[in-house]
């Protein structure tokens, strides 16, 4: 008898289980764009930017920079967005890195798309 509860629960648990866990979609740039193209882009914690080329010396061949003048250098810039002049929003985290080149201060993309005029 306490066999047969014991499988019963157990049995029971796991088809709780297995019926209410979801399954998860891996967020990818085209899934970003769909999302954007199907709903008015929220930009709610994105950053604004232009990507701008640069071949001088010293100089991050591609840098973001922010409409308050400050530079940011992708460490991880996708070749999709080496665009000199493309508006975009991403969301970035810091690196505890040295500067790749004099003006910008070096990021990791976490996310990115461009910016719909």
């Amino acid at each position: 008898m306490i066999m047969k509860t014991t499988l019963l629960v157990l049995g029971t648990a796991a088809f709780l289980c297995v019926t209410s866990c979801k399954n998860t979609k891996e967020v990818t740039k085209d899934t970003i764009e769909e999302k954007v193209t199907e709903d008015a882009f929220d930009p709610t914690g994105y950053t604004s930017g232009t990507i701008v080329y640069s071949k001088e010396k010293d100089d991050c061949e591609y840098t973001i920079k922010l409409k308050d003048g400050l530079f940011y250098d992708p460490i991880n810039l996708e070749d999709s967005y080496k665009k000199d002049g493309m508006a975009v929003y991403f969301k970035f985290r810091g690196l505890r890195m040295m500067n790749r080149c004099n003006k910008a201060t070096p990021v990791s993309i976490e996310e990115m798309i461009e910016a719909k005029k």
